[in-house]
């Protein structure tokens, strides 16, 4: 019979790991109990996260933003500083799974899954987090792009854990955007995702962008040369269009019972183009920072 411990600090955790290395650790559970229903996971032990107060909450650092990797999706929505420094995540939360599974999900559980269609993993690309992942006895930073190494497949070394996500507060750019393609209007496993912060100036002048895509890939896509295209440049049909189209050179798709690759590869083009819009005020997904 599989045992589940619940420790209620990191020094516990730790032990209880030390003790039992095959043991698998889990937050929210959002993820790990469709795996055990469906016969994916073994008979290793579990060790629930949900009692640690050390791994949740958001501190506010000045110039940077430590979130506990058992915050749940819910908490980080409400949170004002989160709000305040980083709509794009929180428009990506928004729009994760339904509301029992933001109250139950949690951002590390999100991470540390490295699904491709993670919504939390778009968002957390462009703001180039850092996670804190510790052992009793050390801890290191290590870059999320570093971190995701494929699908299913992280970084993390035996009795290690995700501990914290680092974000630095970015630049007020006034145009944070997250949306993503399903097959239904909520609860859908994303098509393709794309997370897009833009700064454009009084003039129309595009004078920074950065855009990230989930679900079209084995882990998420940038790609510099789309961005590059409308850097510096008024925003123009032209330019979104010979964006969007080295955005479906850049995209690496598979198909699957969702969609083709080749619907994915057109789909994530054109989720570029409709940064015309929003930028006309005429979508209703648009995000200003404050």
């Amino acid at each position: 019979m599989r045992k589940v411990f619940i420790p209620e600090t990191q020094a516990e955790l730790f032990d209880i790991i030390a003790c039992n290395p095959k043991s698998r650790m889990f937050a929210g559970g959002t993820d790990l109990l469709v795996k055990l229903r469906s016969g994916q996971f073994d008979s290793d032990d579990l060790v629930s996260l949900e009692r640690i107060d050390e791994l949740k909450g958001v501190e506010d650092y000045g110039d940077e933003v430590f979130i506990g990797a058992c915050t749940t999706h819910s908490a980080l929505i409400a949170d004002p500083v989160i709000q305040m420094h980083f709509p794009v995540l929180v428009k990506a939360l928004r729009v994760l799974g339904s509301p029992q599974i933001r109250n139950m999900g949690t951002i590390g559980g999100n991470i540390v899954t490295a699904s491709p269609a993670g919504d939390t993993l778009p968002p957390l690309y462009l703001l180039e987090a850092d996670l804190e992942l510790k052992t009793k006895d050390s801890s290191r930073l290590v870059g999320i792009k570093d971190f995701i190494k494929g699908p299913g497949r992280n970084d993390l070394a035996p009795g290690e854990i995700l501990a914290r996500v680092r974000l630095r507060k970015c630049p007020a750019y006034n145009l944070q955007h997250y949306e993503k393609v399903g097959q239904r209007n909520s609860l859908a496993i994303s098509i393709v995702s794309l997370a897009a912060v833009l700064n454009v100036s009084d003039k129309g002048i595009i004078t920074e962008v950065r855009f990230s895509w989930g679900s079209a890939g084995p882990t998420v896509i940038t790609c510099k040369e789309a961005e590059a295209v409308l850097a510096g440049r008024p925003v123009s049909n032209e330019s979104l269009e010979k964006a969007a189209r080295l955005a479906r050179k850049a995209v690496k798709p598979i198909a699957d019972v969702r969609a083709s690759a080749e619907y994915r590869r057109q789909v994530s083009g054109n989720l570029i183009l409709r940064i015309q819009g929003l930028l006309n005020g005429s979508g209703d997904s648009i995000q200003f920072a404050d």
